[in-house]
């Protein structure tokens, strides 16, 4: 039998795509030692061509499916049932796009931010990368907490040895919390492969086994599995109130950490959530649909108006966050269409429009050497460009429509506003907020009277800096006018994850029903 190309290299494709940030790596580790242009080159080559095949692997996905695409699957472990099991659906396959995208973006941005021991933190965004990636193509249990706790550790150095003053605190606080949540996961992994190898007589770590075998799992089992899961991931979101690690890690990361930080390593949470709480667990996630708004609404708020009091720009940017995932985790747990695809598309519109943000803070901040909002003033006079791409994200993080970000607010508070109109009202309070602190952010920094002579003498973004932030801008734009090409992707697996947990739906509901007739014949 003869295969085509497409087939050929999505037999090997997703490994190749995983694997090879760590190739470049190596490669850079090995031969090229105080040679800076080269190994900087390599790195910005081994992202773009990591890029470069994850877009390819986009074209030739269908989306017209939500079975996973590009599977490997390899027996690995046979005495433990664990194998190398890889794959995608069109949920991973956007996730592992928006980690290709921003890797190119964060090496690029980063090429003179770094002067010391420039070599190891290229080599730790590589690794950071492989580990991101296989956490969003792992389909085996075992796979996919080793792919977690691998892309733990380069992240941990990259803050604590790159970072601000205050790096080592940042960078252990991170640490701890986030190996803390795995722990928990350990546990809830270890519990239910247990159970289903008791139930069913073969030890099995695959998750699309699992999903179909946990049906029968005892709900004290499943009510304790999902919270250890439930905790693991809403840290690496972060939900309100096991947040408090990330204002911290963001203010003390170097500019490419905070890009990666908040565009790719929060997302893995709510992906966690999906393909676990929700795949593994669909009873207890539609038990748990109140708690999980109420969490998600507070954050919403609280983020947005915490916020506005902050006088470092970054951690603004990084309040601004705990906000915005508070949407990705409403939408996700209301299980309608609306809800569910603006959701995702949250994930990667966020991803785009923080890590811009976070971008144009690095490049003000290396030529001020500050992030205290009070220190600007009227930087759009030495700055023009800079200024104008800097509005573009504000207006698309405050979800100006005709940019990316209203497009995901819009979906979310439909389907929130479906599930329930009370959270939704609550939820559009935290829009007002965000309004509020980014423009008054951007008033402040770009157009009232220039605070600092000084500032006159600075140079706008340079052509290497506008080339990081031309293909953010554009994504914003091309999102907002046409979101069809991304939610294409969507369709067919969030209609596949609403479909899981259903039956609990309309039961949960013939009983809500059933209560209200009980109370009104009194």
């Amino acid at each position: 039998m003869e295969f085509t190309f497409a087939e050929q290299l999505g037999f090997r494709g997703l490994t190749l795509l995983t694997f090879l940030p760590v190739i470049g790596a190596l490669v850079m580790l090995l031969f090229m030692r105080g040679k800076a242009n080269a190994y900087k080159a390599t790195a910005l080559v081994t992202s773009l061509a990591t890029f470069a095949l994850s877009i390819y692997l986009a074209i030739v996905f269908n989306t017209d499916t939500a079975a996973f695409q590009f599977q490997e699957n390899f027996v690995w472990i046979d005495s433990f049932g664990i194998n190398y099991h890889m794959g995608v659906d069109g949920i991973s396959m956007l996730l592992v796009m928006l980690t290709s995208f921003l890797s190119v973006i964060a090496i690029l941005g980063s090429w003179n931010y770094v002067k010391d021991r420039e070599l190891a933190f290229f080599i730790s965004l590589l690794v950071l990368e492989t580990g991101m990636i296989g956490v969003f193509t792992s389909m085996d249990l075992f796979l996919f907490y080793v792919f977690w706790e691998i892309q733990l550790i380069p992240m941990y150095f990259v803050i604590g040895i790159w970072g601000g003053e205050r790096r080592v605190y940042a960078a252990i606080k991170f640490f701890l919390y986030t190996f803390a949540g795995s722990v928990l996961m350990l546990v809830a992994i270890l519990a239910v492969v247990w159970w289903y190898s008791t139930d069913a007589g073969v030890t099995t770590f695959d998750i699309l086994t699992l999903q179909d075998g946990l049906s029968g799992l005892p709900s004290n089992w499943a009510i304790w599995s999902f919270i250890a899961f439930f905790i693991a991931f809403a840290i690496k979101v972060p939900m309100f109130p096991v947040h408090t690690w990330l204002p911290d890690a963001h203010v003390e990361a170097p500019t490419a950490g905070s890009v990666i930080l908040a565009g790719v390593l929060l997302k893995m949470g709510a992906y966690g959530m999906i393909r676990f709480n929700i795949g593994f667990f669909p009873e207890v996630a539609v038990d748990a649909i109140p708690y999980v708004l109420v969490l998600s609404v507070i954050a919403i708020v609280y983020g947005a108006w915490v916020s506005i009091i902050q006088p470092d720009m970054k951690k603004l940017v990084a309040y601004s966050s705990v906000s915005h995932m508070g949407f990705v985790t409403a939408g996700l747990f209301v299980f309608n269409l609306q809800g569910v695809e603006g959701s995702i598309l949250y994930m990667i519109n966020h991803g785009i429009l923080t890590g811009a943000l976070f971008q144009m803070v690095g490049f003000f901040y290396e030529r001020t050497h500050t992030r205290l909002i009070r220190d600007y003033g009227g930087m759009a006079r030495p700055m023009p460009v800079a200024a104008a791409f800097f509005s573009l994200f504000v207006m698309g993080s405050v979800g100006l429509p005709g940019l990316n970000g209203f497009i995901s607010e819009f979906l979310v508070l439909l389907g929130v506003f479906r599930y329930e109109k009370v959270f939704a009202v609550f939820a559009a309070l935290g829009l007002i907020g965000s309004a509020a602190y980014l423009l008054w952010m951007y008033q402040r920094t770009m157009f009232q009277e220039l605070t600092n002579q000084k500032w006159l003498a600075l140079k706008d973004i340079n052509a290497r800096e506008i080339l990081t932030l031309v293909p953010l801008a554009a994504s914003a734009l091309f999102i907002g006018i046409y979101p069809a090409p991304i939610l294409r992707f969507l369709e067919a697996p969030s209609e596949n994850l609403i479909a899981q947990v259903e039956p609990f739906l309309a039961q949960k509901q013939s009983i809500i029903e059933l209560a209200s007739s009980f109370l009104g014949g009194f």
